[in-house]
Order: structure tokens, then sequence, then C-alpha cells
């Protein structure tokens, strides 16, 4: 497979003898993988690698950018950024406000969960990484798939199923900012059902992140809303599912092997987090890790 050297092409590529590329190996200083006792190299990370390790005059220095994740919130995200003592804090203002803060230097990475208003949402996030102005150099990194739906009142006593039974039952529907991964689901949600927001008892202020939707819900401000599963167990809450979604992590090529990104992605890695994952309910973290996208 070409994109993925063995160990006498990497050491050609790089042109290292064996015994140097081993020695990179065995203290984790070099992108790597290995599959059934073979060390592989995927090649598109030693291009990563070896950019993040230019030598650069410093006319054409980048600005550091400040050590924050923006974009969307998500509970196993913030579990990992502390629990892997990896410096990044959080900004959570949305998908798409983590996005532009991204292009504009102001954050080091940006996770976002991105849906349209018709077709295949899969690709939804690198499409619009790809087309993204200033992000030429940008790379998507898989965190996870997660369980979307309506959060609802413990034993769901409207009976709410999906958005077309919230508008038939008057339900107050909590929202979440314009920009957001969850507020574009829902639009995209009322689009497919043929729902104008004039048929929903939609509730404001609108709630800056899920949990803080649960919060409204949990204390019958709302009747429900547009969260994650994982939300909606930690606030012990109804859920009614929905869908499953790719959440990724955006950040750019030259800051992908710097050591707040590479702790991060080093618990990404461990026992630990597919642990974590599962108790916090509604994750898929098997392609974790996985790069979806290199601009």
């Amino acid at each position: 497979m070409a994109d993925l050297l063995t160990t006498d092409e990497a050491a050609d590529y790089l042109r290292l003898s064996e015994r140097k590329l081993y020695e990179l190996v065995s203290v984790g200083a070099i992108p790597c993988t290995k599959v059934t006792g073979r060390w592989l190299f995927p090649k598109a990370a030693l291009d990563r690698w070896l950019t993040a390790g230019l030598a650069t005059p410093a006319g054409l220095s980048f600005a550091p950018r400040p050590l924050i994740v923006g974009g969307s919130q998500d509970p196993l995200l913030d579990w990992a950024l502390r629990d892997s003592v990896c410096g990044l804090a959080s900004l959570p203002e949305g998908s798409e406000a983590g996005l532009r803060r991204l292009a504009r230097g102001e954050v080091m990475a940006a996770a976002i969960h991105l849906h349209r208003l018709q077709g295949d949402d899969e690709t939804a996030n690198t499409d619009a990484v790809a087309q993204a102005p200033g992000l030429h150099d940008a790379v998507i990194i898989a965190f996870c798939r997660r369980e979307q739906g309506l959060i609802v009142a413990p034993g769901n006593p409207l009976g709410l199923t999906d958005i077309a039974s919230v508008a038939k039952a008057g339900a107050r529907l909590g929202q979440r900012p314009a920009g957001a991964g969850a507020q574009l689901l829902l639009v995209a949600l009322m689009a497919r059902a043929g729902i104008a927001a004039a048929d929903l008892a939609l509730i404001t202020p609108v709630c800056p992140t899920g949990p803080d939707l649960g919060q409204a819900v949990r204390a019958g401000h709302a009747d429900c809303g547009v969260a994650s599963r994982s939300v909606a167990h930690a606030a012990g809450l109804g859920f009614v599912p929905l869908l499953w979604e790719r959440f990724d992590l955006v950040l750019r090529q030259r800051d992908y092997f710097l050591p707040g990104p590479q702790a991060l992605f080093e618990l990404m890695r461990k026992p630990v987090f597919r642990t974590q994952a599962g108790e916090m309910r509604g994750y898929d973290v098997t392609d974790t890790g996985a790069v979806r996208l290199v601009n």
C-alpha cells in the first residue's frame, strides 16, 4: 500500500539508516503504527513530521497559536483535554466559530461536527475544511463518532420520537447558537421534515453548550433539545436517538507534532480512552486518531 511504508521504505524515504529509524521509533519520536508485528509508517504523517521540523527564516516564521481548542463542546473531549495534561484549554463556541478562529490563528485546534440541509453528512466536516478560506494547510483527525438525538425529561413524558413529534406536541424546544453543530443539525432535521421555525415552540435565550441545554431541560425551562447521548446520560435525562455523527479535530499541519496536540493524541490511543468513552455512553471510537483529511 503506497500510503503505508515499511521500515526499509521509510528509511530510504527519510534518508536515514534503519538503525536510526528504530531509535526514533523506540522513543516515540516519529509517527508509526504496528500491525501484525511489523512497523508501518504513514507517508502523509511522515511528511507532516518533516514539515513540523523545518527551520524557518525569521522573516517567514509563524506566530504561535494560543493553546486553545475552539469549536464544539463535548464531554469526552473535555475529559481528554484534562486527563492528557496537554495544556490545551477549551473555548466552546460552536463548530463554525471554531473554524473561523482557527483560520485567524486565534486557536490551535477546532472541534467540529457539521451537518447539511440535504444529503449525506459523512463528508460534511472534510468538505467544509477543504473549502474553507485560510485553511489550506489543515489536517483533520477523527476524535470519535457520537450519537445525537433529543434530550428529554426522564421517561420521555411527551412521547417524543423525532422533530415532527416535537412540533405536533408543541414541546418547548431549546436552541443552540447559530453555527453550533447541534443547531446546524436541528435546522437540517427541520428542513428534511418540512417543518418551519414557526411550527416549533422555540425557547430563548439559546443554550451555549450541550450541558447548558441539559440543565434547561432538567430545570423545566425546556421540554427537549438536540444534544448528544453523553449529555443526557450525565444529566440523568431521557434520550431519543436520531443519528450518529462524526466529531473531528482540525488543526494546522505544522501544529500536529507540537507537545500539546501530541499529548492529547497519545491519550486517545490508550485503552483508558475507550473505557471512558464507554462509560460516558453514545461514543464509537473505532477510528479515533485516524487522519481524515490533509489539505
